[in-house]
Formats: C-alpha cells, structure tokens, sequence
C-alpha cells in the first residue's frame, strides 16, 4: 500500500525478534525495525542505536490452530488440555515473544509439564506456524494474523480451526517499532503507518492498533 502511494520501495527481511536484534547490534544496515514485543527497540535505544524512541504500532492475539482435517470443528482448547494430539509447536520462548506468551498460557492453564514432552520449538512464530501447516505438528500457537492471513489466501484451504485464546491468560502482546536512521523514505513509511487507512490494515490482521486492558 505505501509503495502505491509513493516513489519508495521497502525490503522487508523476516525473522525473530531477537535474532534481528542481535544483527542490528552488529550493524545490520536496517532502517526500521519491527519487533513482535516491546524490550528489544527499547534497549536499542537505551543503547543510542536509534534514531528516536520506540513506540507501538500493534498489540499481537494468541491463537492455538490446526491443520488437521481430523480436528476440524473440535474444541482445541479440550484437545490440548487432554493431551489429544501429537506435537504441540511454539515459538523459542528466549527468541520470539509469542513463545513467551504461549508459555503463560500454559502456565495459567496448569499445562507445561503435562505438554512438554510434545514441544516443537519454531526458531520465529513463522517457523512454528509451518510446523503445524505441514502436520508436523497437530496444534500450535501462532499468531492471530498469521491464521487470518491463512484464511485470507486464494491458494490455500480454509484452516481446520483455531481456539483464540483469552487474552487475560497471557501478557499484553506490546509490538514496538523504532526509526533506526534519519533516513527520510524511513520517516515517510512511519508516518504512512499512522494513517487511519494503515491502521485499518493491522486492524484486518487481528492486532488492535491500542491498548483495551
């Protein structure tokens, strides 16, 4: 949307948080960074690696989802509380903020020890995803969006399902961002970013655009 709007390109590079972290530190050459949670933009600017300070462009929703056709229409909260299922994925809770998050979901529901045995640990929550698309895995958390954007494809099937999981059973998602350099194609993009029509798209993605707890 923004480069149908501008003379500008972006090139987007994709991972972990904190994976993209560590290769801003050792002078990665980025613009902007994205991060799926709020401390990694936060100590870069501690660090004076910023050009200004971080500040939230969304806040992430947990999903629990299967690619089973078997599970199709079936209580996945149940599932993964019976211990139904073959692999659960998750994210590297020590690279990627929504295995954090799908920890304390654990944790609340009392089910980290009785679920451990069947971790697959995705190094990012897109890794982790194609766990579970390849039934590699019959559930995992992954992230709201990335279901949407499944059901969203013209190429793909609908989703066997998916159990949003309540938001009081993990920690606000926080997604921070900061301008690296003083780069003006860079400002032009946040500033893009904070228009109401941009914000609608996060929106259509699953991510709230404000804090509501």
């Amino acid at each position: 949307a923004f480069e149908q709007q501008s003379t500008h390109t972006v090139k987007a590079s994709y991972g972990s948080s904190g994976k993209i972290y560590a290769q801003i530190k050792h002078g990665a050459p980025f613009d902007i960074f994205f991060s799926a949670d709020e401390s990694k933009p936060a100590i870069l600017f501690d660090q004076g690696l910023t050009h200004n300070k971080p500040f939230t462009y969304a806040f992430g929703a947990l999903a629990l989802w299967s690619n089973n056709p078997q599970f199709k229409g079936q209580d996945l909260k149940q599932k993964l509380q019976s211990g139904e299922f073959n692999k659960l994925a998750v994210a590297n809770p020590k690279l990627a903020p929504y295995g954090i998050a799908a920890m304390d979901v654990l944790d609340n529901l009392n089910l980290r020890e009785a679920t451990k045995s069947k971790w697959v640990k995705g190094e990012n929550i897109a890794q982790t995803y194609q766990f579970v698309a390849t039934a590699n895995a019959d559930l995992g958390f992954i992230a709201l969006s990335q279901v949407i954007s499944q059901q969203k494809s013209q190429a793909n099937n609908a989703p066997a399902g998916y159990w949003l999981v309540p938001s009081h059973l993990y920690a606000p998602i926080r997604q921070d961002a900061v301008l690296l350099k003083d780069k003006a194609a860079a400002t032009e993009f946040i500033q893009f970013l904070n228009l109401p029509s941009s914000q609608h798209i996060i929106q259509s993605y699953g991510y709230k655009t404000h804090d509501v707890n």
